[in-house]
């Protein structure tokens, strides 16, 4: 009978000294999943899979092997146990499976976004820190802050304030989880440059997106993670639906100003990407030389690129005289007419 692992009915997660991985482990396990599909789902071997099984069961949060085979209700062969391991490798020994399985432990890809990693454990941390920690004074929270462990690590996530902030950033143990917590749930400024000072942190993409759907993001900090960034990221920003209209707009005066100041071959880039309809956003700006001679070597065969450059005013009348001796346009006499109305049209 393959090993189906069953929660203790009696258990309280929050009173168990749970790490984050421990933690996913324990919110999968409902005594239908064997080990196999157990380490399917987390993305690592099956022996790994067992020892952390194991180590729950130590610490008294999952019925042990012999009570689970009552209830399987399924034939499967076993692995023996006496060829594995019983303990968990502390932090550290293995860090290449540790890292598979903070950031990979997920049943789909999708569940590396920061909102599906945050929804893992917002309800029952929200709840220990509003329940057990927020009470304490400012000192207190700091204090414990840079010595916690989870689950009460991720838990000063939530503090609202950015010296807890601060002194989490200076716990050891502080990893891309709590980071991804604190850029999606933090409310002040100055909690968030603590976070951004770590570029280990923004250079995940995983915190980058928090931070882009966290409507108080500073604009300091927006403009200096995404000033170097080339003009096509900034507009999907300056476009994205997960972004509040806070971020967008700082995305869209940031793109206005970043083209003014590129080459002409990404000017060039970001227009036939988009196929125009970056143009909306980059009204009363104009391109150079450069720019245009770059787009008048084309051929032009999609219609909306086509209406696009001649609804932008700041069309050079190169550039329209090109699109006007276009196959495209000569056979469509609504794009011959757009042209012809341009004010740059000879």
């Amino acid at each position: 009978m393959t090993w189906r692992p069953c929660p203790r009915a009696d258990l309280d997660p929050l009173a168990l000294p749970l790490d984050s991985r421990q933690g996913y482990l324990l919110s999968r396990l409902d005594g239908c999943l064997d080990l196999p599909s157990l380490a399917a789902m987390l993305n690592v071997d099956e022996g790994y899979t067992r020892r952390m099984v194991l180590e729950l069961v130590r610490l008294g949060a999952v019925e042990p092997e012999e009570a689970s085979k009552e209830s399987a209700s399924q034939a499967g062969p076993e692995l023996p146990a006496q060829a594995l391991p019983t303990e968990v490798p502390t932090p550290g020994e293995n860090p290449a499976v540790e890292g598979a399985v903070a950031e990979d432990a997920s049943p789909d890809p999708a569940a590396d976004s920061p909102e599906d990693q945050a929804s893992l454990y917002s309800a029952t941390h929200r709840q220990l820190f509003e329940q057990q920690l927020h009470a304490q004074p400012v000192d207190s929270r700091m204090a414990m802050a840079r010595l916690a462990q989870d689950p009460q690590l991720s838990a000063w996530c939530y503090d609202p304030t950015a010296e807890v902030i601060r002194a989490l950033l200076e716990n050891p143990r502080m990893g891309l989880l709590q980071a991804r917590l604190v850029a999606t749930h933090h409310r002040t400024s100055a909690g968030l440059e603590a976070l951004c000072a770590r570029p280990a942190f923004t250079s995940d993409a995983g915190v980058r997106r928090a931070l882009l759907q966290n409507p108080l993001l500073p604009q300091a900090i927006y403009r200096r993670l995404w000033s170097p960034k080339r003009l096509q990221e900034q507009y999907l920003v300056a476009i994205s639906r997960e972004a509040p209209e806070q971020v967008r707009s700082m995305a869209r005066d940031l793109l206005r100003m970043s083209f003014t100041q590129r080459q002409g071959e990404e000017r060039a880039e970001l227009i036939l990407q988009t196929e125009g309809r970056c143009l909306a956003t980059l009204v009363g700006l104009t391109i150079d030389g450069h720019t245009t001679s770059i787009l008048c070597r084309r051929t032009y065969t999609s219609t909306l690129l086509i209406q696009n450059i001649a609804r932008w005013s700041a069309a050079p009348p190169q550039l329209i005289a090109h699109l006007q001796r276009q196959d495209t346009v000569k056979r469509n006499p609504m794009l011959r007419q757009l042209l012809a109305r341009h004010p740059n049209a000879s």
